[in-house]
């Protein structure tokens, strides 16, 4: 079942945020899934320490951007959205 398309010129939030739980779901897991990929790097003894901080400044944005998406997802869920 789809959601009903806004009218034109409406601000959508398709572009700006997935819209369901499920999409965020799936978005969440992605992220996920580069985090675990970053955790990996990261425990390699031979990393040198300015590859350690992009690294970790990288999984900082990620877990940044999951909690937005799990926010985005609960406050849709809230709201009947």
């Amino acid at each position: 079942m789809s959601p009903e398309p806004e009218p034109a010129g409406a601000d959508s939030r398709a572009e700006r945020d997935p819209g369901s739980a499920s999409e965020a779901s799936g978005s969440v897991r992605g992220l996920a899934a580069r985090l675990r990929e970053l955790s990996e790097r990261l425990r390699d003894p031979d990393l040198h320490d300015e590859q350690a901080a992009e690294l970790a400044r990288e999984a900082a944005e990620l877990v940044s951007r999951a909690g937005n998406e799990i926010d985005r997802a609960f406050a849709d869920g809230e709201s009947g959205g």
